[in-house]
């Protein structure tokens, strides 16, 4: 109790609300009491309660959004990148209902990236797929999938709100995945990721190129994704190589 005591204000003022977002007392998208209100409950400076809110922020437990005010965020998701896996797969493994949104699905003339990742000749006909990949109803990420013709014709027939593209070519068609190349890196949100995962123009994403084969190193499937980087954490294990 003395050390609680003898703490800054603001750390006093960031543990007691710490607590009672963890207790449940606060929960997810609630939005925290006003500064006036925890600057009357806590009988401390605006400076004070400015600087505990900050640091919840940094501790990614609350987020401020300019002009309504500051809420509970939901946490992030952590996602492993061990083994290849679809997004529903992803969810499930952690207890999150995950749920799609299908923008379109059109036929159109593979691009020289396109063509490249799938092995075809550019301008080749595929199939291609955006959706909204949501999870606990809170999009999360916006999934543009490219497929060589014959394939995308018949995943298109399914429904893609509810049945997953990995599962549909595992279990449907007889197309194993054996493995998958995963290129990621760190993007600003253009005005159509943006729109689709409902953050602002420039918000900082993962964007992931992600190529899976079948047997015979045969290319099936190649994806551009973009995850919301405020609420997802890739992680790996590696192992060093041996030196000789």
């Amino acid at each position: 109790m003395v050390a609680a005591q003898d703490s800054p204000l603001y750390s006093r003022v960031e543990t007691v609300l710490g607590c009672e977002i963890a207790d449940g007392v606060l929960q997810v998208g609630d939005q925290l009491p006003t500064e006036d209100s925890l600057i009357a409950r806590f009988e401390v400076s605006r400076i004070t309660v400015r600087r505990a809110i900050q640091n919840l922020v940094s501790r990614g437990l609350v987020e401020i959004r300019r002009g309504v005010g500051t809420f509970v965020a939901a946490p992030k998701i952590t996602h492993e990148l061990t083994e290849l896996s679809g997004f529903v797969e992803d969810m499930h493994a952690l207890g999150r209902k995950p749920t799609a949104r299908v923008i379109d699905t059109e036929v159109v003339p593979a691009d020289a990236t396109v063509a490249s990742h799938l092995r075809l000749t550019k301008g080749q006909r595929v199939v291609k797929i955006r959706r909204v990949r949501l999870a606990d109803r809170v999009p999360l990420s916006f999934d543009e999938t490219y497929l060589p013709l014959e394939i995308g014709k018949k995943i298109i027939t399914n429904n893609l709100k509810v049945e997953p593209i990995f599962s549909l070519l595992e279990r449907k068609y007889g197309i194993p995945l054996i493995e998958a190349e995963y290129r990621l890196e760190a993007v600003a949100a253009e005005t159509e990721v943006a729109s689709a995962l409902r953050v602002k123009q420039g918000s900082p994403v993962f964007r992931i190129e992600r190529t899976s084969y079948t047997a015979g190193d045969r290319p099936v499937d190649y994806e551009r994704l973009h995850y919301r980087g405020d609420l997802i954490r890739f992680v790996t294990r590696l192992a060093r190589k041996v030196s000789r």
